[in-house]
Formats: C-alpha cells, sequence, structure tokens
C-alpha cells in the first residue's frame, strides 16, 4: 500500500484517522503503534516480525545500559552498544547484501539507521533511553516515516510521544503538505519518469545523444520530485497527527556547487552520516589528508547503502572525486560566478544519476558513449532525430519541473495558501491526481527499493 494510491488516501488513511482522533490522547501512541504495524503487514506480512524484532532488541539494550541515573558511561554500555548494533547492521546485511534472501524487508535500510541512532544517542547520553515500548515501537513504526524516511532523530519527536496537541490549524496545513507532495509524485514524476521508461525501452544502443541527455533530466527530475514528494507527504501526514517531522529536501537543483547539493538533498540522511561517521572520525579538524580519507569513508557508506551494485559504486565515486575536487580549489573558483556553479551542478548532477540509475554495467558503459560519443562507440542502429518527438511531447513536464525545483511556487503560494484562491488551486492539485491515479498504473516510490 503506498501513499500515491486509492486504497491509502481513501481507506486507510481516514479509518485511521478517524480511531485516533476519537481515541484519547493517553492511547493515541498504541493506536498510531498498531495502525503502523497493520499498515507494514498489509505490504510486507512476512518482514512484520523482524520490524517488531528491531524495536524489541533496541528498547532491551537501550533500558539495560543505564539502570539508574547515576550509571557513567562504562565498558558495561559500551559492549550494550555494540551488541545493539551488530545485531542492526547484521540483520541489514544479511538481507540487503549476503545474497541469501530474494527480497529485500521495506524500509529496512531506514528504520535500521533510525534506530541505531536512537541506541548509539542513549550511549552518549544525549538522550534518556525510552522507558514506554509503545512510545519506541512508535517512534521507529511511525507509518508516515517508516517505508523510505525521513530519517528523524529521537530528539525530534521525544516531546510529542508524551504530549502533543493538533489543532484545526495543523490539520489544514498537514493536508496541504500531503497535496502538494502527492502532486510531485504523480502529476510530475509518475509523468515525466515515462520518458526514461521510453529510453529504456527503446534500448541505449539505439538512441541518440540529444535523447540520452533528454533521458537523463527525465529521470533527474522524476527522482526528486518522486522522493522529495513522498517526503512531503510524510511530514503533512505527520503534522496531521501532532508530529514535526524533519525536512529531507530543500531545492537541491538550485545549488551552486556538488558540496551544496549534498546539503539539499536527502538531509536525513546526510545528518546520519555526519553526526554518526564522519565526525566521529575526526570531521576536517585533523588536515586535509584525514578530511578526505573521512569523506572516502562516508561516501563508500553512503554508495553501500544504497545497494551492493558496482554501479552505486561508481555513482559514489564520481560525486567523492566532485567532493574533493571542491574542498581542494574548485569551490573559490565556482563562487565566483554564480551561473557557472549552476552549469556546473546540472552537468554532473544528472550524469551522477545515469551511474545510479543504469545498474548493469555493460548497458551503463553503452548510455556513457550516447552522452558522450566522442568517447568511445556502441553498435546499433540511431535515429538521430528521435528527440524531437519526446522533447515536444515532453517539453511542459520539463518546464513544470524546472519551475517547481526552485522556490518560487511556494513563495507565491505562502501569499495565497490561506485565502479561497490558495484552496481552489490545492483542490485543483488533488483532483488532477485523482484523475491521473484513475487512468495510469500504480507507480511506486522510487526509494521502495532502497
Amino acid at each position: 500500500m503506498v501513499f500515491s494510491s486509492f486504497e491509502f488516501l481513501f481507506r486507510f488513511l481516514p479509518a485511521f484517522l478517524i480511531i485516533y482522533f476519537i481515541t484519547p490522547k493517553k492511547f493515541r501512541n498504541a493506536v498510531l503503534f498498531l495502525g503502523s504495524i497493520a499498515f507494514y503487514t498489509y505490504g510486507e506480512a512476512q518482514y512484520v516480525l523482524l520490524l517488531l524484532a528491531s524495536v524489541t532488541v533496541n528498547y532491551v539494550i537501550a533500558r539495560s545500559m543505564y539502570k539508574t541515573p547515576e550509571d557513567g558511561r562504562g565498558r558495561r554500555q559500551a559492549v550494550l552498544l555494540i551488541l545493539a548494533l551488530c545485531y542492526d547492521f547484521g540483520m541489514l546485511f544479511f538481507f540487503k547484501y549476503s545474497g541469501l534472501t530474494t527480497k529485500l524487508p521495506l524500509g529496512i535500510s531506514f528504520y535500521t539507521f533510525q534506530i541505531a541512532a536512537y541506541v548509539i544517542d542513549v550511549y552518549r547520553g544525549i538522550v534518556p533511553a525510552e522507558k514506554s515500548y509503545v512510545n519506541l515501537g512508535t517512534y521507529l513504526t511511525m507509518f508516515p516515516q517508516l517505508i523510505a524516511g525521513p530519517i528523524v532523530n529521537y530528539t525530534e519527536v521525544s516531546s510529542c510521544l508524551k504530549r502533543r496537541t493538533v489543532t484545526a490549524r495543523d490539520f489544514e496545513s498537514g493536508v496541504r503538505i500531503l497535496v502538494i507532495g502527492l502532486g510531485s509524485k504523480v502529476i510530475i514524476a509518475d509523468r515525466v519518469g515515462m520518458l526514461w521508461n521510453n529510453v529504456q525501452t527503446i534500448g541505449f544502443n539505439s538512441i541518440s545523444t540529444p535523447l540520452a541527455w533528454l533521458g537523463a533530466v527525465a529521470y533527474s527530475m522524476e527522482l526528486y520530485f518522486d522522493f522529495a514528494g513522498y517526503s512531503m507527504m510524510a511530514r503533512g501526514i505527520g503534522k496531521m497527527l501532532g508530529f514535526e517531522l524533519p525536512v529531507n529536501f530543500r531545492y537541491p537543483y538550485i545549488s551552486k556547487s556538488v558540496t551544496e547539493f549534498w546539503r539539499r538533498w536527502h538531509i536525513t540522511l546526510g545528518r546520519w552520516f555526519r553526526e554518526y561517521v564522519y565526525i566521529p572520525l575526526g570531521g576536517n579538524r585533523k588536515g586535509k589528508a584525514r578530511t578526505f580519507f573521512n569523506l572516502f569513508v562516508v561516501w563508500s557508506l553512503t554508495a553501500l547503502w544504497h545497494g551492493a551494485n558496482y554501479n552505486f559504486l561508481i555513482w559514489g565515486g564520481i560525486l567523492l572525486c566532485c567532493l574533493l575536487v571542491e574542498k581542494l580549489f574548485l569551490l573559490r573558483l565556482l563562487d565566483k560566478s554564480r551561473v557557472i556553479g549552476h552549469l556546473y551542478v546540472l552537468f554532473v548532477v544528472p550524469l551522477s544519476w545515469v551511474a545510479f540509475a543504469v545498474t548493469d554495467l555493460s548497458e551503463l558503459g553503452v548510455y556513457m558513449t550516447r552522452l558522450f560519443p566522442f568517447a568511445g562507440h556502441a553498435a546499433g542502429v540511431i535515429n538521430h532525430l528521435d528527440y524531437l518527438k519526446y522533447l515536444n511531447d515532453y517539453a511542459p513536464l520539463f518546464l513544470l519541473g524546472v519551475l517547481f525545483a526552485t522556490p518560487l511556487p511556494e513563495t507565491c503560494y505562502r501569499l495565497i495558501e490561506r485565502k479561497w484562491i490558495g484552496r481552489v488551486i490545492l483542490l485543483g492539485i488533488f483532483g488532477l491526481c485523482m484523475y491521473y491515479l484513475a487512468v495510469s498504473a500504480n507507480n511506486p516510490f522510487l526509494y521502495f527499493n532502497f
């Protein structure tokens, strides 16, 4: 069951909200916990016990770390932390990288990082161990962000787990964020993504260089509006329930460097690696050589987090090289020209997404020869004017994607969001989404694969 489906929007969500709000406040965490387990069971019944085991193991270990407030961090706490992390990442490794299973449990990459952050923070003394199993279960399994994030730190929701109030304005704001996120997914991502599907169907051997670049741009837009749309929907539903989930995207395509891009893209994942890997390794405090090594470790792990295929290592390697070159000298040059910085990002990032999308290395090689025909030759019959048809068909969507990849629409909408015209626009977005959902095949969110 995905957020962009009639089943979720008109069955699960309304039924859950009715039960949630008629339940006394002190029992709402239990309702949310049980509702989230039901949501997960619907799609991944065979792995629901794995999810509950993650809650249980980490609850017991975190509670065992500090039995009294006077307990200091010592050997026992360190052993328990290692035990928890071995279990968490051991399960992730087994299902994602061992090759012994054929299906990846939904959301395991996200909820593993989330619960690992919690137990590390308990060990560090940043947060106390949660006494309530239901509260910890609610934190980890909350269905808005369970499947594909954002990765929520316990400190961001701990107070709301204890007490929260949902006003009519909060609920309305949540609905507004939910609908805009749905529009990002259904109106832009799913539509522009059809061009990338067409390119794959034609075969990389048979596409022209202009069509190859159009395909790269289309996939870049699809991935952004798909994942950012999901993150917005998660935030919207969270707000409707009384939680303020973190923003996961801040218009990354307006960046002037790859460094800035990755501060704006999948913010909660970048934060996780910064706080729990990069800074503990020493960050940028121990000289350039150590900084570059730390970046290498972080980006190797980031690539592996997305998958064990070699294409992810190539994707991570492209971005790591850009980051290192920027730290050495390129950032100083990019800062001198806003235009050059933007053009550089809009060239490098779509190129990196091609490596991200094409998992077969031989096919990836063919695609690269289409992007850069002077660099090699791939066999195949090519229609050198094939791009004209697709450019004509998809030009409006490209323009829409470019526009909504900037803050301008949001800035304008904030001026009218509480006026009647703002509500009419929101209703129009929702109606158009319903139309596309009715006439098109349901497309799962791309990041469900990770």
